[in-house]
Protein backbone atom coordinates (compact mmCIF):
# COMPACT_ATOMS: atom_id res chain seq x y z
CA UNK A 1 0.00 0.00 0.00
CA UNK A 2 2.78 2.42 0.35
CA UNK A 3 5.51 2.65 -2.00
CA UNK A 4 8.78 2.66 -0.23
CA UNK A 5 8.72 1.55 3.59
CA UNK A 6 10.73 3.61 6.34
CA UNK A 7 13.89 1.61 7.31
CA UNK A 8 12.82 1.04 10.74
CA UNK A 9 9.73 -0.67 9.63
CA UNK A 10 10.00 -4.11 7.93
CA UNK A 11 8.25 -4.55 5.08
CA UNK A 12 7.49 -8.19 5.79
CA UNK A 13 5.79 -6.82 8.81
CA UNK A 14 4.04 -4.12 7.24
CA UNK A 15 2.43 -6.55 4.30
CA UNK A 16 1.10 -8.46 6.80
CA UNK A 17 -0.26 -5.80 8.90
CA UNK A 18 -2.16 -3.77 6.34
CA UNK A 19 -4.79 -6.20 4.48
CA UNK A 20 -5.46 -7.41 8.52
CA UNK A 21 -6.41 -3.23 9.32
CA UNK A 22 -8.65 -3.18 5.99
CA UNK A 23 -10.25 -6.26 6.44
CA UNK A 24 -11.36 -4.93 9.51
CA UNK A 25 -12.65 -1.61 8.03
CA UNK A 26 -14.42 -3.56 4.95
CA UNK A 27 -15.91 -6.67 7.61
CA UNK A 28 -17.52 -3.35 9.49
CA UNK A 29 -19.36 -2.19 6.13
CA UNK A 30 -17.17 0.77 4.76
CA UNK A 31 -16.62 1.44 1.21
CA UNK A 32 -13.75 -0.81 -0.15
CA UNK A 33 -12.03 2.07 -1.45
CA UNK A 34 -12.57 4.54 0.81
CA UNK A 35 -11.41 2.41 3.42
CA UNK A 36 -8.04 1.90 1.63
CA UNK A 37 -7.76 5.77 0.38
CA UNK A 38 -7.95 6.04 4.91
CA UNK A 39 -5.91 3.14 5.65
CA UNK A 40 -3.76 4.97 3.10
CA UNK A 41 -3.50 8.66 5.49
CA UNK A 42 -2.96 5.71 8.60
CA UNK A 43 0.35 4.33 7.01
CA UNK A 44 1.47 8.31 5.99
CA UNK A 45 0.42 9.05 9.66
CA UNK A 46 2.83 6.62 10.88
CA UNK A 47 5.83 6.96 8.77
CA UNK A 48 5.68 10.69 10.30
CA UNK A 49 5.04 9.69 14.10
CA UNK A 50 5.84 6.07 14.61
CA UNK A 51 10.07 6.94 14.87
CA UNK A 52 9.41 9.15 18.01
CA UNK A 53 6.78 7.80 19.39
CA UNK A 54 6.00 3.77 18.57
CA UNK A 55 2.65 2.21 19.38
CA UNK A 56 2.12 -0.41 21.68
CA UNK A 57 -0.03 -2.04 19.39
CA UNK A 58 0.25 -0.82 15.87
CA UNK A 59 -2.57 -2.63 13.89
CA UNK A 60 -4.78 -1.19 16.65
CA UNK A 61 -2.71 2.50 15.87
CA UNK A 62 -3.49 1.86 12.07
CA UNK A 63 -7.27 0.77 12.54
CA UNK A 64 -8.45 3.79 14.92
CA UNK A 65 -6.32 6.54 12.79
CA UNK A 66 -7.98 4.68 9.40
CA UNK A 67 -11.25 5.18 10.97
CA UNK A 68 -10.80 8.74 12.22
CA UNK A 69 -9.78 9.77 8.09
CA UNK A 70 -13.30 7.60 7.00
CA UNK A 71 -14.86 9.86 9.75
CA UNK A 72 -13.43 13.17 8.72
CA UNK A 73 -14.27 12.10 4.78
CA UNK A 74 -18.18 11.51 5.50
CA UNK A 75 -17.68 15.10 7.11
CA UNK A 76 -16.02 16.96 4.68
CA UNK A 77 -14.16 16.55 1.08
CA UNK A 78 -11.25 18.20 2.30
CA UNK A 79 -10.41 15.44 4.51
CA UNK A 80 -7.76 14.18 2.13
CA UNK A 81 -5.81 17.68 2.65
CA UNK A 82 -5.16 16.84 6.35
CA UNK A 83 -2.53 14.57 6.67
CA UNK A 84 -0.30 16.54 8.79
CA UNK A 85 -2.32 17.02 11.28
CA UNK A 86 -0.79 16.22 15.15
CA UNK A 87 -2.18 13.07 16.93
CA UNK A 88 -1.66 13.58 20.47
CA UNK A 89 -2.85 10.75 21.92
CA UNK A 90 -2.09 7.45 20.84
CA UNK A 91 -5.22 5.18 20.16
CA UNK A 92 -6.87 3.09 22.72
CA UNK A 93 -6.09 -1.06 22.35
CA UNK A 94 -9.60 -2.47 20.42
CA UNK A 95 -10.12 -5.77 20.16
CA UNK A 96 -9.35 -7.79 16.74
CA UNK A 97 -10.54 -10.25 14.86
CA UNK A 98 -8.29 -13.35 14.01
CA UNK A 99 -5.72 -12.12 11.80
CA UNK A 100 -6.36 -15.54 9.97
CA UNK A 101 -10.05 -14.42 8.99
CA UNK A 102 -9.29 -11.19 8.00
CA UNK A 103 -7.31 -12.42 5.39
CA UNK A 104 -9.59 -15.18 4.40
CA UNK A 105 -12.52 -12.40 4.41
CA UNK A 106 -10.51 -10.00 2.29
CA UNK A 107 -9.44 -12.65 -0.06
CA UNK A 108 -13.05 -13.26 -0.42
CA UNK A 109 -13.60 -9.97 -1.03
CA UNK A 110 -10.92 -9.54 -4.04
CA UNK A 111 -12.11 -12.79 -5.47
CA UNK A 112 -15.85 -11.81 -5.80
CA UNK A 113 -17.59 -13.90 -8.29
CA UNK A 114 -18.45 -10.31 -10.39
CA UNK A 115 -14.67 -9.94 -10.67
CA UNK A 116 -13.19 -10.61 -14.41
CA UNK A 117 -10.07 -13.43 -13.33
CA UNK A 118 -7.37 -10.80 -14.39
CA UNK A 119 -9.30 -8.06 -11.65
CA UNK A 120 -9.37 -10.89 -9.27
CA UNK A 121 -5.50 -11.55 -9.00
CA UNK A 122 -4.77 -7.71 -9.09
CA UNK A 123 -7.02 -6.46 -6.44
CA UNK A 124 -5.87 -9.75 -4.54
CA UNK A 125 -2.38 -8.81 -5.12
CA UNK A 126 -2.96 -4.97 -4.16
CA UNK A 127 -5.03 -5.49 -1.02
CA UNK A 128 -3.86 -8.58 0.33
CA UNK A 129 -0.20 -9.01 -0.93
CA UNK A 130 0.60 -5.37 -0.30
CA UNK A 131 1.86 -4.49 -3.74
CA UNK A 132 2.47 -1.45 -5.35
CA UNK A 133 0.36 -0.29 -8.58
CA UNK A 134 3.42 -0.22 -10.37
CA UNK A 135 4.51 -3.31 -9.18
CA UNK A 136 1.70 -5.51 -10.35
CA UNK A 137 1.99 -3.81 -13.42
CA UNK A 138 5.32 -4.89 -13.81
CA UNK A 139 4.66 -8.84 -13.05
CA UNK A 140 1.85 -8.79 -15.91
CA UNK A 141 4.21 -6.41 -18.10
CA UNK A 142 1.52 -3.84 -18.92
CA UNK A 143 1.93 -0.01 -18.22
CA UNK A 144 1.38 1.08 -14.79
CA UNK A 145 -1.71 3.05 -16.40
CA UNK A 146 -3.26 0.70 -17.53
CA UNK A 147 -3.21 -1.53 -14.51
CA UNK A 148 -4.54 1.39 -12.11
CA UNK A 149 -7.34 1.39 -13.95
CA UNK A 150 -7.82 -2.26 -13.79
CA UNK A 151 -7.31 -1.74 -10.00
CA UNK A 152 -10.30 1.13 -10.33
CA UNK A 153 -12.74 -0.87 -11.97
CA UNK A 154 -12.23 -3.83 -9.80
CA UNK A 155 -13.08 -1.60 -6.68
CA UNK A 156 -15.78 0.42 -8.12
CA UNK A 157 -17.67 -3.03 -9.04
CA UNK A 158 -17.39 -4.75 -5.55
CA UNK A 159 -18.38 -1.07 -4.29
CA UNK A 160 -21.85 -1.45 -2.44
CA UNK A 161 -21.89 -5.37 -2.71
CA UNK A 162 -22.70 -7.32 0.51
CA UNK A 163 -19.10 -8.53 1.60
CA UNK A 164 -20.21 -10.15 4.29
CA UNK A 165 -21.72 -13.48 2.98
CA UNK A 166 -19.56 -16.62 2.88
CA UNK A 167 -17.45 -16.52 -0.15
CA UNK A 168 -16.44 -19.58 -2.55
CA UNK A 169 -13.24 -21.03 -1.17
CA UNK A 170 -12.81 -22.76 -4.44
CA UNK A 171 -12.50 -19.06 -6.56
CA UNK A 172 -9.97 -18.06 -4.29
CA UNK A 173 -7.42 -21.12 -4.45
CA UNK A 174 -8.03 -20.81 -8.21
CA UNK A 175 -7.03 -16.71 -7.91
CA UNK A 176 -4.06 -18.18 -5.47
CA UNK A 177 -2.90 -20.27 -7.82
CA UNK A 178 -3.00 -17.83 -11.35
CA UNK A 179 -0.92 -15.69 -9.41
CA UNK A 180 1.50 -18.37 -8.51
CA UNK A 181 1.07 -19.53 -11.93
CA UNK A 182 2.60 -15.89 -13.53
CA UNK A 183 5.49 -16.71 -12.21
CA UNK A 184 8.48 -14.31 -11.40
CA UNK A 185 9.51 -10.84 -13.01
CA UNK A 186 12.81 -8.88 -11.71
CA UNK A 187 10.93 -6.77 -9.24
CA UNK A 188 8.52 -9.43 -8.05
CA UNK A 189 8.54 -12.79 -7.32
CA UNK A 190 4.82 -13.38 -7.57
CA UNK A 191 5.41 -17.55 -7.17
CA UNK A 192 6.51 -16.66 -3.42
CA UNK A 193 4.23 -14.06 -2.95
CA UNK A 194 1.06 -16.30 -3.76
CA UNK A 195 3.17 -18.78 -1.13
CA UNK A 196 2.95 -16.34 1.62
CA UNK A 197 -1.08 -15.61 0.93
CA UNK A 198 -1.75 -19.17 0.87
CA UNK A 199 -0.25 -20.13 4.10
CA UNK A 200 -2.11 -16.76 5.51
CA UNK A 201 -4.87 -18.57 4.19
CA UNK A 202 -4.26 -22.13 5.82
CA UNK A 203 -4.28 -20.40 9.05
CA UNK A 204 -8.05 -19.01 8.61
CA UNK A 205 -9.23 -22.53 7.17
CA UNK A 206 -9.25 -26.25 7.92
CA UNK A 207 -10.45 -26.83 4.17
CA UNK A 208 -7.97 -29.66 3.54
CA UNK A 209 -7.58 -28.33 -0.39
CA UNK A 210 -6.42 -25.09 0.86
CA UNK A 211 -3.32 -27.14 2.41
CA UNK A 212 -3.44 -28.99 -0.50
CA UNK A 213 -2.60 -25.69 -2.38
CA UNK A 214 0.18 -24.52 -0.73
CA UNK A 215 1.62 -27.91 -0.88
CA UNK A 216 1.51 -27.92 -4.61
CA UNK A 217 3.07 -24.52 -4.71
CA UNK A 218 6.17 -25.59 -2.20
CA UNK A 219 6.72 -29.10 -3.97
CA UNK A 220 6.99 -27.39 -7.18
CA UNK A 221 8.80 -24.13 -5.91
CA UNK A 222 11.28 -26.16 -4.68
CA UNK A 223 12.93 -26.81 -8.12
CA UNK A 224 12.78 -23.75 -9.25
CA UNK A 225 17.10 -23.65 -8.62
CA UNK A 226 17.35 -25.88 -11.22
CA UNK A 227 14.32 -24.79 -13.82
CA UNK A 228 17.24 -22.91 -15.55
CA UNK A 229 21.02 -23.19 -17.00
CA UNK A 230 23.47 -20.20 -16.36
CA UNK A 231 22.53 -18.86 -19.89
CA UNK A 232 18.99 -18.79 -18.57
CA UNK A 233 17.57 -21.67 -20.85
CA UNK A 234 14.89 -23.79 -19.27
CA UNK A 235 15.84 -27.55 -18.18
CA UNK A 236 13.18 -30.40 -17.95
CA UNK A 237 12.61 -32.35 -14.92
CA UNK A 238 14.35 -35.07 -16.36
CA UNK A 239 17.78 -33.20 -16.39
CA UNK A 240 17.42 -30.75 -13.66
CA UNK A 241 20.57 -30.91 -11.07
CA UNK A 242 18.20 -32.22 -7.83
CA UNK A 243 21.05 -31.40 -5.73
CA UNK A 244 19.83 -27.33 -6.33
CA UNK A 245 16.35 -28.43 -5.04
CA UNK A 246 15.60 -26.47 -1.62
CA UNK A 247 15.30 -29.90 0.22
CA UNK A 248 13.92 -27.84 3.33
CA UNK A 249 10.59 -26.36 0.86
CA UNK A 250 9.93 -29.86 0.00
CA UNK A 251 10.11 -31.57 3.51
CA UNK A 252 7.52 -28.84 4.60
CA UNK A 253 5.24 -29.53 1.41
CA UNK A 254 5.80 -33.27 2.25
CA UNK A 255 4.38 -32.31 5.68
CA UNK A 256 1.43 -30.06 4.55
CA UNK A 257 0.29 -32.51 2.07
CA UNK A 258 0.28 -35.06 4.35
CA UNK A 259 -1.65 -33.38 6.82
CA UNK A 260 -4.85 -32.22 4.23
CA UNK A 261 -4.99 -36.01 3.38
CA UNK A 262 -4.96 -37.42 5.90
CA UNK A 263 -8.59 -35.91 6.36
CA UNK A 264 -9.57 -38.08 3.26
CA UNK A 265 -11.68 -35.73 1.66
CA UNK A 266 -8.62 -35.67 -1.69
CA UNK A 267 -9.01 -32.60 -4.31
CA UNK A 268 -7.32 -31.68 -7.50
CA UNK A 269 -4.69 -29.96 -5.69
CA UNK A 270 -4.06 -32.63 -2.87
CA UNK A 271 -3.27 -35.21 -5.89
CA UNK A 272 -1.37 -32.70 -8.08
CA UNK A 273 0.68 -31.66 -4.94
CA UNK A 274 1.16 -35.81 -4.66
CA UNK A 275 1.92 -36.05 -7.86
CA UNK A 276 4.84 -33.02 -7.39
CA UNK A 277 5.41 -35.06 -4.20
CA UNK A 278 6.42 -38.53 -6.00
CA UNK A 279 8.68 -36.26 -8.77
CA UNK A 280 10.62 -35.01 -5.48
CA UNK A 281 11.04 -38.02 -3.70
CA UNK A 282 13.37 -39.28 -6.77
CA UNK A 283 16.80 -39.08 -6.24
CA UNK A 284 17.33 -39.35 -9.98
CA UNK A 285 14.63 -39.68 -12.88
CA UNK A 286 15.34 -43.23 -13.57
CA UNK A 287 14.35 -43.80 -9.74
CA UNK A 288 10.59 -41.85 -10.49
CA UNK A 289 7.56 -44.04 -9.08
CA UNK A 290 5.70 -43.96 -12.56
CA UNK A 291 3.38 -46.44 -11.67
CA UNK A 292 1.96 -44.41 -8.36
CA UNK A 293 1.98 -41.51 -10.54
CA UNK A 294 -0.43 -42.87 -13.04
CA UNK A 295 -2.54 -44.05 -9.75
CA UNK A 296 -2.67 -40.36 -8.64
CA UNK A 297 -3.45 -39.16 -12.24
CA UNK A 298 -6.24 -41.75 -12.54
CA UNK A 299 -8.19 -40.11 -9.17
CA UNK A 300 -7.29 -36.58 -10.40
CA UNK A 301 -8.79 -37.42 -14.25
CA UNK A 302 -11.96 -39.11 -12.27
CA UNK A 303 -13.03 -35.91 -10.29
CA UNK A 304 -13.62 -34.17 -13.80
CA UNK A 305 -16.90 -34.54 -15.34
CA UNK A 306 -15.30 -34.52 -19.00
CA UNK A 307 -11.75 -34.60 -18.47
CA UNK A 308 -10.57 -34.28 -22.12
CA UNK A 309 -12.34 -30.66 -21.88
CA UNK A 310 -12.04 -29.51 -18.02
CA UNK A 311 -8.66 -31.13 -17.60
CA UNK A 312 -6.48 -31.33 -20.36
CA UNK A 313 -3.44 -30.71 -18.64
CA UNK A 314 -3.89 -33.82 -16.01
CA UNK A 315 -4.92 -35.56 -19.72
CA UNK A 316 -1.51 -34.58 -20.97
CA UNK A 317 0.14 -35.72 -17.87
CA UNK A 318 -1.57 -39.41 -17.73
CA UNK A 319 -0.59 -39.98 -21.47
CA UNK A 320 3.69 -39.22 -20.19
CA UNK A 321 2.50 -41.58 -17.34
CA UNK A 322 1.40 -44.16 -19.57
CA UNK A 323 4.44 -43.94 -21.74
CA UNK A 324 6.61 -44.44 -19.04
CA UNK A 325 4.63 -47.45 -17.41
CA UNK A 326 2.76 -49.05 -19.86
CA UNK A 327 5.15 -48.07 -23.34
CA UNK A 328 5.85 -45.03 -25.63
CA UNK A 329 3.25 -46.87 -27.89
CA UNK A 330 0.21 -47.51 -25.22
CA UNK A 331 1.42 -43.34 -24.56
CA UNK A 332 0.94 -42.14 -27.85
CA UNK A 333 -2.22 -44.21 -28.56
CA UNK A 334 -3.58 -41.73 -25.45
CA UNK A 335 -2.25 -38.94 -27.32
CA UNK A 336 -4.26 -39.57 -30.50
CA UNK A 337 -7.36 -39.59 -28.60
CA UNK A 338 -7.18 -36.20 -26.80
CA UNK A 339 -6.30 -34.53 -30.95
CA UNK A 340 -9.98 -33.08 -31.54
CA UNK A 341 -9.09 -30.64 -28.45
CA UNK A 342 -5.54 -30.68 -27.53
CA UNK A 343 -4.11 -30.75 -31.13
CA UNK A 344 -3.56 -27.19 -31.91
CA UNK A 345 -2.03 -26.77 -28.24
CA UNK A 346 1.83 -27.01 -28.05
CA UNK A 347 2.10 -29.07 -24.83
CA UNK A 348 0.09 -31.75 -26.68
CA UNK A 349 3.37 -31.63 -29.95
CA UNK A 350 5.70 -31.56 -27.12
CA UNK A 351 4.66 -34.43 -25.25
CA UNK A 352 4.31 -36.33 -28.48
CA UNK A 353 7.83 -35.54 -28.94
CA UNK A 354 8.95 -36.73 -26.16
CA UNK A 355 6.81 -40.07 -26.20
CA UNK A 356 8.13 -40.67 -29.92
CA UNK A 357 11.53 -39.82 -28.64
CA UNK A 358 11.15 -42.72 -25.23
CA UNK A 359 10.35 -44.85 -28.22
CA UNK A 360 13.40 -44.24 -29.92
CA UNK A 361 12.00 -42.36 -33.58
CA UNK A 362 14.26 -39.48 -33.35
CA UNK A 363 12.82 -38.29 -36.75
CA UNK A 364 9.30 -38.15 -35.91
CA UNK A 365 10.58 -36.38 -32.03
CA UNK A 366 12.16 -33.88 -34.09
CA UNK A 367 8.98 -33.18 -36.00
CA UNK A 368 6.25 -32.77 -32.48
CA UNK A 369 8.85 -30.72 -31.14
CA UNK A 370 9.15 -28.36 -34.49
CA UNK A 371 5.30 -28.11 -34.45
CA UNK A 372 5.19 -27.72 -30.49
CA UNK A 373 7.69 -24.70 -30.79
CA UNK A 374 5.85 -22.77 -33.42
CA UNK A 375 2.97 -22.95 -30.96
CA UNK A 376 4.79 -21.76 -27.80
CA UNK A 377 4.03 -18.01 -26.53
CA UNK A 378 6.72 -18.19 -23.86
CA UNK A 379 9.97 -17.17 -25.05
CA UNK A 380 12.03 -19.44 -22.96
CA UNK A 381 9.87 -22.51 -23.88
CA UNK A 382 9.60 -21.55 -27.79
CA UNK A 383 13.45 -21.27 -27.84
CA UNK A 384 14.15 -24.87 -25.48
CA UNK A 385 11.63 -26.86 -28.24
CA UNK A 386 12.88 -25.26 -30.88
CA UNK A 387 17.00 -27.00 -29.44
CA UNK A 388 14.92 -30.30 -28.88
CA UNK A 389 13.93 -30.18 -32.48
CA UNK A 390 17.03 -29.64 -33.64
CA UNK A 391 18.85 -32.29 -31.63
CA UNK A 392 16.68 -34.63 -32.54
CA UNK A 393 16.82 -33.85 -35.76
CA UNK A 394 20.49 -34.52 -35.59
CA UNK A 395 19.96 -37.82 -34.63
CA UNK A 396 21.25 -36.90 -30.96
CA UNK A 397 19.53 -39.04 -28.24
CA UNK A 398 18.62 -36.47 -25.33
CA UNK A 399 20.36 -38.96 -22.33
Amino acid sequence: MIEEPARWLDEGALRALVPRVLASLVRRGEDFDAAEDALQEALLEALRVWPEHPPHDSRAWLATVATRRLVDARRSEAARHRREEEIHAEPRHGASADEGDDTLFLLFCCCHPDLAPASQVALTLRAVGGLTTREIADAFFVPEATMAQRISRAKRTVRGLQLDQPGDLAVVLRVLYLIYSTGHTDRVDLAREAIRLARQLTLATEEPEARGLLALMLLNHARLPARFDSKGRVVTLDRQDRGLWDTREIAEGVRVLQSALAVQRPGRYQIEAAIAALHDDAAAAEETDWPQILAWYDDLIALAGDPVRQDPAAMLGRAVAVGHVHGPAAGLLETDRLHEVLGDRHRWHAVRGHLHELEGDLPAAATAYAEASRRATNVAERDHLVRQAARARAGEPFS
